[in-house]
């Protein structure tokens, strides 16, 4: 379990190299800066940025393959899991999609500055998102599992691979879905939260 900011550090060292590093220091300087203007973040969780947000959006690397992609991001907000990710996976596209006008330019403005090609911000609601396939679907404090699926289901192939992390409502709200859809998904302990989990799966779901 990551449990300080010394050993967040460390477990995304090991993921990313010394490029990746540098960005991710970036990253956190700006999104201090962005968080006096607009509330990004919870200000507590700034003093705990690599373990709350850093870590915890590059956990996920260990559930996909790193030829996965294009990369889905939904309802990106303040950047997590979306654009830690597009550092770490620079030669992976990134799309990233929030309705939020401020932070849709927060996400273009910090990508741009941190020169992350491969990252896209699509400022518009997720429905009228045109549809493509994604490799794998991301989503933190998006909206509710059934919701979530309802919305970005046409965006899946059979090879899909969804990364949900879900905190502490994880085990619960699977429990709650129809048989295929808990059939779809499994819990896989967070890194950084004892208490969370990620729901992660692969495919389409199949809808009422």
């Amino acid at each position: 379990m990551i449990d300080s900011e010394e050993a967040a550090r460390r477990f995304c060292a090991e993921r990313v190299g010394p490029a990746a590093m540098a960005r991710l220091e970036a990253l956190a300087t700006k999104l201090a800066e962005e968080n006096a203007r607009q509330n990004l973040v919870s200000a507590a969780s700034l003093a705990l940025i690599w373990q709350r947000h850093f870590a915890d959006s590059l956990q996920l690397l260990d559930h996909v393959p790193r030829e996965t992609g294009p990369w889905l991001d939904l309802g990106s907000g303040a950047g997590f899991p979306g654009v830690p990710l597009a550092i770490a996976r620079p030669d992976t596209a990134m799309i990233l999609v929030e309705s939020r006008k401020r932070r849709v330019d927060w996400l273009v403005r910090v990508a741009s500055e941190l020169k992350l090609e491969n990252c896209r911000v699509i400022g518009r609601r997720l429905e009228k998102v045109d549809s493509f396939p994604a490799g794998a679907i991301t989503a933190r404090a998006f909206a509710p599992l059934d919701k979530l699926l309802a919305l970005s289901a046409r965006f899946s192939t059979p090879s899909t691979l969804w990364l949900l992390p879900k905190g502490r409502s994880a085990a619960q709200e699977l429990l709650d879905q129809r048989r295929e859809v808990r059939e779809m998904f499994h819990v896989e302990q967070s890194r950084t939260d004892p208490g969370g989990g990620i729901l992660v799966g692969r495919g389409t779901p199949r809808l009422r």
